[in-house]
């Protein structure tokens, strides 16, 4: 019978704690028991001299005696140890359901039922007089809050059910025989039945597998690795974990496999990655040897076969890919690993990809989740790897190249043949592979062009998470970090490089422009406009030279010192890309705003007319929203790559720049009131909706884009947005009279319109280079 929402919420876990102690002091009573016996009893039976029928009979009974007394002890501590463990995990998870129902449920207005089989649900209560009419907003929280409820209660589910079992094979079947297994802890059970289930291979039904993915899943975080490593250590070895995955994998993305096993096999793949980024972090006091890290290189150009008789056989990089695009790797552990896949890559681009099983479902192989390819190609999945490794990617993009020979060792004094990866992967030489097994692949241009940017996609979530230091996809959320040295001086040689060579990145649909086919990394853009949006300050700064040190556009830690010209250039192209183009409107006017609320209610000792300064600081951002207006038109009417439509709907989940931009100025004055006395999350969602607005009104007709005016609706937009960044300064500032309120509106709208138009002229003019 499953352990309910009910179960959780109202169980009085005081009893349990009683139990806990009740067993703690049996396990010391019998501990000092099982020592008398040993160094008392034992011990004067072993040095007596026996004679007679005391010799066989007196002496094995006090030998018995005194194992039997130290298997008490080791069942009773073994029970405490579960119990206690247990208790924990459960009061934990108690606490955070009460927390989800009387706090977060309170806040958003809505009610959590108990629907049975271990579920509940949330639902907005009917009020006498409401419409019942929800925003998506609100709709969507209150989904997060019902699955992050049922993840809780799931949780427990787990507790209870391990610790029932534990208790089971502690104990055993024998009633006059103690100390069956024995556990230190509730992890050694749970990774001893993850072992257990695992060794079923693709024999475990649904259910079982259902099982080891949640023992995998509430495991996978633990910050010493115990379980996490005892799992993959009872799996026996690097190979034999390889061979499981892969047997796993096929099974589930076969032509026979039903869409629960699929999903179930989806699973699998992340939460053993989520697992193995855990085993191999050095800094855990339970980890894998460093040998499975060499082990794993040396396979990597190695078949695996896991069936007797099979044919396919897989290289083992191909393999392990599919585990690590998922989980936070270790640089010490992944690096290595990378760096000899990209190199094997740069041999022989088709070396993993020659044999590829064709005809099959694209799901098929060994990346069930289907995302960035079907899994052959291993240099896409471990971009994608870099994409969740910060440190990882950081490293791998800001230090030097190691050399490696084939079998995955170090090539002492050898040379690669680059200096540095972003050079490789940005050579208009570098091969891209088609990692898709769908039919008749060659023949299909459009799913040709789409399995050729998986590659530089994933290269694009690599670079975001080396520049950003935090997960390409991770929560939407969470705070910007400190840009250190390295990944500031990452993103200028990015800009460098697309700046110089921006037809690396453009993409033209329809080909008719001859010049100006499209280059082999556009597919990128999208995670060029994250990097861009975090580092707005840099590029404000770039825009009209502004001193490296400037008080009013600071950069968020170390400063970029990006090239103007590569700077404006950069924009151009990528902002042509709908997600590119949101992601750096929405911080642009973001940090517009927080650079006029700083001119306009921070104290200073400047000596020139507000005004004046109020112009210089929408100025910049003006310019970029000029870029941006020119490139939305570029792509819209000339390389026809994409529609305002979708220009218009990339909008809507950028809400996250909003947040951060605000949030690094928030930290740069040490409080929670960024704007003009206004709290965080009304000052972010009127900035949103004025971004909408704004975006919504950057559009043009193709008869605008002939005429040469194609961004004159943007130019208006980007005046109402200074005038509005100026209103918003003023919410809360009482000193600042109407008359002198609407001369600062005017002198914003005048600097924006001035500035928008050098933007869209540097974007014109830097396309003819």
């Amino acid at each position: 019978m499953a352990l309910t929402f009910t179960d959780l919420a109202e169980v009085d876990l005081g009893r349990l704690a009683s139990a806990v102690a009740d067993w703690k002091s049996a396990a010391d009573g019998l501990k000092k028991a099982a020592d008398n016996a040993r160094t008392g009893m034992r011990s004067k039976s072993d040095s007596a001299r026996w004679a007679g029928v005391n010799a066989t009979v007196t002496r094995e009974f006090v030998t018995k005696t005194a194992k039997e007394v130290a298997d008490l002890h080791a069942e009773a501590h073994s029970v405490h140890q579960v119990l206690d463990d247990g208790h924990r995990e459960l009061e934990s998870l108690q606490k955070q359901l009460r927390t989800a129902v009387d706090v977060e449920a309170a806040q958003l207005g809505v009610r959590v039922e108990d629907i049975g089989g271990g579920k509940a649900r949330c639902f907005f209560p009917h009020v006498r007089g409401d419409t019942d009419e929800r925003t998506q907003e609100q709709l969507d929280s209150r989904q997060a809050l019902e699955s992050k409820i049922n993840r809780i209660v799931a949780h427990a589910e787990e507790i209870d059910a391990s610790v029932s079992r534990a208790l089971g094979k502690i104990h055993g079947s024998d009633r006059h025989n103690a100390g069956h297994t024995n556990y230190e802890s509730l992890n050694d059970a749970e990774a001893e039945r993850a072992v257990e289930l695992a060794r079923k291979g693709d024999r475990m039904s649904d259910a079982e597998l259902r099982e080891l993915n949640e023992l995998l899943r509430f495991n996978a975080g633990e910050k010493d690795g115990e379980f996490s490593t005892e799992f993959y250590k009872g799996l026996g070895g690097p190979e034999k974990a390889l061979e499981f995955y892969a047997a796993m994998s096929i099974d589930g993305t076969g032509a026979d496999a039903s869409k629960t096993r699929l999903d179930e096999v989806r699973d699998l793949q992340r939460v053993m990655g989520y697992n193995l980024a855990n085993a191999t972090d050095p800094d855990h006091r339970h980890h894998l040897p460093d040998s499975w890290g060499q082990d794993f290189r040396r396979l990597g150009t190695r078949r695996l076969g896991w069936e007797q008789g099979q044919w396919n056989k897989p290289y083992g990089y191909q393999v392990l890919g599919g585990l690590l695009r998922y989980g936070d790797y270790d640089p010490r552990f992944l690096n290595p690993i990378a760096e000899h896949i990209t190199q094997l890559h740069k041999k022989d681009p088709h070396f993993f990809v020659s044999d590829k099983p064709a005809g099959s479902p694209d799901s098929y192989g060994f990346n069930p989740s289907g995302k960035l390819g079907s899994g052959n190609d291993p240099l896409n999945s471990v971009l994608e790897a870099l994409g969740h490794s910060p440190e990882a990617s950081e490293k791998f993009f800001t230090s030097a190249p190691t050399a490696y020979n084939e079998d995955g060792t170090v090539k002492p004094g050898g040379n690669p043949g680059f200096s540095s990866y972003l050079d490789l992967f940005t050579d208009k030489d570098f091969e891209w592979t088609v990692d898709t097994n769908a039919t008749n692949i060659l023949a299909d241009e459009d799913k040709t062009k789409a399995a050729l940017g998986f590659g530089p996609t994933a290269l694009g979530h690599a670079l975001e998470s080396a520049t950003t230091g935090r997960p390409y996809d991770g929560d939407p959320a969470a705070d910007a970090i400190r840009h250190t040295e390295a990944r500031a001086q990452l993103v200028g040689e990015i800009v460098d490089k697309f700046g110089e060579h921006p037809e690396l990145i453009r993409h033209n649909e329809n080909g008719e422009l001859e010049d100006a086919e499209s280059g082999p990394l556009y597919a990128m853009r999208g995670s060029l406009g994250d990097i861009t949006a975090e580092y707005m300050g840099d590029f404000q700064q770039a825009m009209y030279r502004e001193d490296p040190n400037s008080s009013l556009f600071p950069t968020f830690g170390a400063a970029a010192g990006l090239n103007p010209d590569h700077a404006a250039r950069f924009l151009g192209e990528v902002g042509q890309d709908p997600d590119a183009y949101s992601a750096i409107t929405s911080a642009q006017q973001a940090y517009t705003s927080e650079a006029v609320n700083h001119v306009i209610n921070d104290p200073t000792d400047s000596t020139a007319s507000l005004d004046g300064r109020v112009g210089a600081a929408v100025a910049p951002g003006s310019a970029i929203a000029g870029v941006m207006s020119d490139a939305r038109a570029h792509a819209i009417y000339e390389y026809h790559s994409a529609s305002d439509k979708e220009f218009n709907e990339a909008a809507a989940d950028k809400q996250k720049w909003v947040n951060r931009i605000l949030g690094m100025g928030i930290e740069k004055v040490g409080e929670r009131v960024p704007i003009a006395g206004a709290p965080l999350e009304w000052a972010s969602e009127d900035i949103q909706e004025s971004i909408m607005k704004s975006i919504e009104r950057d559009t043009a007709t193709e008869a605008d884009t002939q005429a040469g005016s194609s961004y004159s609706e943007g130019r208006m937009a980007a005046v109402d947005s200074a005038k509005a960044a100026v209103d918003k300064a003023l919410v809360n500032n009482e000193s600042v009279n109407p008359d002198t309120a609407e001369d600062l509106r005017r002198a914003a709208a005048n600097s924006a319109g001035l500035s928008h138009t050098d933007g869209a002229q540097w974007k014109s003019e830097s396309s003819a280079h």
